[in-house]
């Protein structure tokens, strides 16, 4: 294998005379005498650099044993010429773009089999060589699928299913496509969105046998697959997918980045991914189909999502969009959460819960707990913002909680500095100021002080401006 050097002779003339004599030779049944013949004038141009030359017979070679079904004789034929001392890449890169294209009529007409050997003689030509990185992960690309149709439709030679969606993971995890020049912006984001569809895949079965008793081998389930799809996810161009012509890989990508957010209960992070898909053009347009949707999953992960400066930020944002007023009751839902006001939980669930437990999202006990979770935050906060002390029997009927649900909550809340507070268990009063030094108070007394005095300086500039104003009247 060499790069194109300066052609030393021309032999089109020769192969023009001999392509039509092998042509010839092999329709009568004398294959192999006519291969023979074609290697040895193949020789003869490879060495003198003769690229145009070389291709056609090398190609030729190709075409003559694909046309007699001689398929061993193919793919050795493939293996040898890719290995020639000399052979240049242009042509290598033909005969593999040639014989890929053959590759569909063959699974058709002549079965799985012989598919598969030519499949593995084209990945073997292809490892390692950077020009032809494209045509390997195409080729991997097809041999991932086919193991994934094993999965689906198992046959008894096949491996089990779960065994043959690890393989077509591992196959497709091999290729670093983002490293891939010579491979276009949109294919690249396809294979890795493949990527991330197969690790997902794999992800759950892993998750599935964690969660079967006796499984002792799968104690770590697919955290691993799922990390790689997090992985996997930052190697795409967002900003690529916005184009209008790739609305169809935005929605898929989200999609995926979507499930693998509500697998580690990434409620905020849920809801930007609906967001981005919400303001698709035409999911935006469709207002009682999948832009209704998308836009009702944003209120409920948003709701769903801890409390914290980002998640507060869009949620008021949310409750000002006016796409958001024509959903009456997640309307008022959101702003529920953006008043600051208790919520009762029994009046939430009378209000809201015949509606919200019949959807997809709430249906899961676990969202329906953490909603529960998030109201009570809500009014811990809200409690926080109008007493500096309470009791501890007081909070706990405000939440209609159990002394100890309080605490644990609180708690929680503590730690995560969402609030402050201390507990005096001996009194049972719960404080929510902290104490403040003497330094802190003089501070607060001078800024007041400062004010006050600039207030005085203000009003008696502007009595005496009006003294003069009257003196200047009388005269």
């Amino acid at each position: 294998m060499a790069d194109v050097k300066k052609q030393e002779k021309d032999y089109t003339a020769e192969v023009d005379t001999l392509l039509p004599e092998t042509k010839s030779l092999a329709q009568s049944g004398n294959l192999e005498d006519a291969i023979e013949k074609l290697l040895v004038l193949e020789k003869q141009t490879r060495n003198a650099s003769d690229l145009n030359s070389t291709t056609r017979l090398v190609k030729e070679i190709a075409q003559l044993t694909y046309d007699a079904r001689n398929y061993t004789l193919l793919n050795h034929n493939i293996q040898v010429l890719s290995k020639k001392h000399g052979q240049l890449k242009a042509v290598i890169q033909a005969v593999v773009e040639l014989v890929m294209g053959w590759l569909q009529e063959i699974k058709e007409r002549d079965g799985t089999e012989r598919w598969l050997e030519l499949i593995e003689t084209l990945r073997s030509v292809t490892e390692g060589k950077i020009f032809l990185e494209t045509p390997r992960a195409r080729v991997t690309l097809l041999l991932a699928h086919h193991h994934e149709s094993l999965a689906d439709s198992p046959t008894p030679a096949s491996p089990s299913p779960k065994e043959s969606k690890q393989t077509a993971s591992d196959l497709l995890s091999e290729l670093q496509v983002e490293t891939y020049s010579s491979m276009e912006r949109r294919e690249k984001t396809e294979f890795i969105l493949e990527q991330m569809r197969f690790l997902i895949m794999v992800a759950r079965e892993k998750d599935a046998e964690k969660g079967q008793e006796g499984q002792s081998n799968a104690i770590g389930g697919g955290e691993g697959d799922w990390v790689k799809v997090r992985v996997a996810g930052r190697k795409v161009n967002e900003t690529f997918l916005t184009q209008k012509e790739n609305e169809d890989l935005k929605l898929r990508y989200y999609d995926m980045m979507i499930q693998y957010a509500l697998q580690h209960s990434e409620y905020l992070d849920a809801t930007k991914h609906y967001y981005k898909i919400w303001e698709t053009p035409t999911i935006k347009a469709e207002e009682t189909g999948r832009g209704r949707e998308a836009l009702e999953h944003i209120v409920y992960y948003i709701v769903l999502a801890p409390h914290d400066n980002e998640q507060s930020d869009m949620l008021h944002r949310l409750s000002i969009d006016p796409a958001l007023v024509k959903l009456d009751l997640h309307y008022a839902l959101i702003k529920c959460f953006t008043t600051a006001e208790l919520m009762r939980w029994p009046g939430i669930e009378d209000v809201y819960g015949p509606h919200l437990r019949k959807t997809s999202v709430f249906s899961s006990d676990k969202h329906w707990d953490d909603l529960h979770k998030r109201i009570i935050e809500h009014n811990i906060r809200i409690v926080a913002q109008y007493y500096t002390r309470i009791t501890l029997d007081r909070l706990t009927n405000l939440l209609n909680l159990s002394q100890r649900e309080t605490e644990e909550t609180l708690c929680r809340l503590v730690v995560s500095k969402t609030v402050w507070a201390r507990i005096d268990r001996p009194t049972g009063i719960i404080k929510f100021r902290q104490a403040r030094s003497a330094e802190d108070v003089m501070n607060d007394w001078s800024s007041d002080m400062s004010r006050l005095l600039g207030l005085i300086e203000k009003t008696w500039m502007g009595v005496n401006a009006a003294q003069a104003a009257q003196a200047r009247i009388k005269g």
